[in-house]
């Protein structure tokens, strides 16, 4: 594989790679084309600003990423950064935190660290910078093979979340927040282990909190709920909108309904 930084950079190498998606080039982006040919871009009266996106494996989830993704696709030639949120599944962690590396590593290739951005970011006292809760987290990771077929070579901030409060969140990111050129992507699933018809149900109210843009989820409701609220903060602060693009669960795309995971995927966009 060519690398697209200098050979002395620091490198994460993908931790998830022939598990949550192939580790083979071509059978990847065969599989990504597939999760997102069924979907198209939404037409939405204002410019998407932030995604929400699930992060199971592409099987299970992928269709559902798929419609995020493709939001994306008209607006590949002026994104050049990506913030990426998602929590902590391995590592405990108080606050937020940015890797310590130049770039992180898919089959599709290499995403450069946007160093400036982690700079300023670490300017609060929330963040700090650790390989450590990244090393072996799958979150952020699943999201960039679609990042890098719809938008190419974009600069990225991975962020693990660990505790910390909504309106902290948002202070931070309001310092990467940036304009056209920034897109903010939440990693999370949506209720775990319920038969299917109670996730249906509670995943129902979940989306219905989301569109309404609160603060207050659990993580009952999404294991990214850390990070979704600091979001909706922001997104009231910025006056965004929340439209829901696509909802199911793992009993929908496995067929096993006893004990699944919900899958949302919400686009926040400019309202006028």
């Amino acid at each position: 594989m060519m690398r697209d930084i200098d050979e002395f950079a620091r490198v994460r190498p993908p931790a998830v790679a022939g598990l949550f998606y192939p580790a083979d080039r071509c059978e990847l982006q065969r599989q990504l084309d597939a999760c997102c040919g069924t979907a198209r871009p939404r037409a939405l009266p204002g410019r998407v600003k932030a995604l929400i996106a699930p992060h199971a494996g592409y099987p299970y989830s992928g269709a559902t990423a798929g419609h995020a993704f493709r939001q994306l696709e008209p607006l590949r030639a002026s994104i050049e950064r990506v913030i990426l949120l998602g929590p902590a599944h391995r590592v405990p962690l108080r606050g937020l935190a940015v890797p310590t590396v130049d770039a992180f590593s898919t089959p599709l290739g290499e995403l450069r660290i946007d160093s400036a951005a982690r700079t300023r970011i670490l300017e609060a006292p929330e963040v700090i910078a650790d390989d450590r809760p990244h090393a072996e987290e799958h979150c952020l990771e699943v999201e960039l093979p679609f990042l890098q077929s719809i938008l190419g070579r974009i600069r990225i901030l991975p962020i693990v979340v660990g505790a910390i409060e909504p309106e902290r969140l948002a202070a931070v990111l309001e310092t990467v927040w940036g304009g056209p050129e920034t897109l903010i992507l939440v990693s999370s699933d949506l209720s775990h282990y319920h038969d299917y018809d109670t996730a249906s149900v509670i995943d129902g109210r979940t989306a219905q909190a989301i569109l309404a843009r609160s603060s207050a989820l659990t993580h009952e409701q999404a294991c990214g709920a850390t990070a979704i609220n600091g979001l909706m903060v922001a997104a009231r602060r910025h006056d965004l909108e929340v439209v829901e693009l696509d909802r199911c669960n793992s009993g929908d795309t496995s067929g096993d309904r006893r004990r699944v995971v919900g899958y949302g995927a919400y686009a926040l966009h400019r309202s006028h």
